[in-house]
């Protein structure tokens, strides 16, 4: 559901930037009092792991079309609000400036629908609500999760539509877009909301003490979790570097409503102003662009043709490159965060 800059008008992308921008500052003025050794090193490879879960794209049967997990509710139930928003909105730089997933103007629309609803609606107002007294029981929580992933996929979905529309892009008028793309994220709501009860169960099992930080916004203390840290680094290798050679060819999701809707998954870039001058730096920066090498630099591409698996070392570097770089941008930023706070 990574929103591409032609879909995007420039008072749009620039009121969602201000907006995203925001909400990250506000963030990382809550984070101080939650923020302790622990949950330092959980942020970055959570954000790891997201990256690398992102790249696989899975089919929705009978439709022709796919989706990927967003990862904001995985974020918000393990981290919190507050962490979880700002590693999703570095999860989201990383993908946008260097491997061209999701357009430079369309940032803060991308991190507003990806992040502001699971973490600042779904999860104070559904999925603790679901929750009474905070009584993490293990039914409880896959309840929890499974609704809470379909309500904040739909919630985004729909604001995709919005955005589109307040933009002018007049190729995706607001009745058949939005009768598209709400039941299409549906399917996929429901494939992300089970995904998600799955790995947070997971980790409530290893680490209980994980979540009942995140649900009270305390740090996690004094507990290790290097085992957790370890399990979360090798599912990072092997999702980023084998599993994404099974991700579907279909197209995602908004793409999947795009063709249904104008006939085409993509829209031309303006090619003047803000939107030429954002695509040229995002040719500049993203040195692995559509989680691939750059055509003519490795005998390992395809050419253009698409199969399935697609056993690709582009395929594989930019899913290791990638989780490393949003590691460690995540970890480098709670870090400052943490340093600031003392």
């Amino acid at each position: 559901m990574h929103m591409a800059d032609a879909l995007i008008s420039p008072a749009v992308g620039g009121t969602l930037w201000a907006f995203s921008a925001g909400l990250i500052g506000y963030s990382s003025k809550k984070l101080n009092k939650e923020l302790d050794d622990q949950k330092v090193p959980l942020m970055g490879v959570l954000g790891a792991f997201i990256f690398a879960a992102q790249m696989i794209n899975f089919t929705i049967p009978a439709t022709g079309s796919s989706g990927h997990l967003g990862g904001g509710m995985i974020l918000a139930i393990l981290l919190g609000p507050y962490a979880a928003f700002l590693t999703m909105a570095s999860v989201l730089t990383v993908q946008a400036l260097f491997f061209a997933d999701g357009g430079l103007l369309a940032l803060g629309c991308n991190i507003f629908n990806l992040g502001f609803f699971p973490c600042f609606v779904i999860y104070p107002l559904i999925f603790k609500k679901m929750i009474p007294n905070n009584d993490l029981k293990q039914h409880k929580i896959l309840t929890a999760a499974l609704i809470s992933s379909i309500i904040g996929l739909q919630m985004g979905a729909f604001s995709v539509v919005l955005e589109t529309v307040f933009s002018g892009i007049s190729e995706l008028p607001f009745s058949s877009f939005v009768l598209l793309m709400q039941p299409i994220h549906l399917g996929i709501g429901i494939v992300e909301g089970l995904a998600t009860a799955a790995i947070v169960m997971f980790i409530w099992k290893a680490r209980p003490e994980i979540m009942n930080s995140a649900v009270h916004a305390s740090p996690i203390g004094d507990i290790s979790i290097r085992n957790v840290l370890i399990g979360l680094l090798i599912a990072v290798g092997i999702t980023g570097g084998i599993l994404s050679w099974f991700a579907s060819t279909n197209p995602d999701g908004l793409e999947w409503a795009m063709m249904k809707t104008s006939g085409t998954e993509e829209l031309k870039i303006p090619d003047k102003g803000i939107h030429e001058s954002l695509a040229t730096i995002q040719n500049k920066t993203a040195f692995l662009p559509d989680y691939g090498f750059k055509t003519g630099e490795a005998e390992a591409e395809t050419g253009g043709h698409e199969s399935w698996p697609s056993v690709n070392i582009g395929t594989s570097v930019s899913g290791l490159v990638g989780g490393t770089i949003t590691l460690f941008t995540v970890g480098l930023f709670a870090i400052m965060l943490k340093r600031r706070k003392a």
